[in-house]
């Protein structure tokens, strides 16, 4: 994952739990459970090196399309 790519991730983890605590206050406290998703979803990540937000996001490639896309065999 580029460092940008790491960027935007991070970005988007911080937005969610800020959502999520803000909902929590204004509308309901079950909103933390947005934040709670973001934070498991971040500690996964931290030990699989995989993030499902790098799907989703233009730029972000993982590391299999990178090696496919410079391999002429696939």
């Amino acid at each position: 994952m580029t460092r940008q790519c790491e960027q935007r991730v991070r970005r988007l983890a911080g937005v969610v739990v800020l959502l999520g605590v803000g909902l929590s206050q204004l509308v309901s406290p079950w909103f933390l459970a947005i934040a709670a998703f973001a934070g498991l979803n971040l500690l996964q990540s931290s030990f699989t090196g995989i993030c499902p937000a790098e799907w989703f996001m233009p730029g972000c490639e993982t590391a299999d399309t990178d090696a496919t896309a410079d391999d002429p065999a696939v």
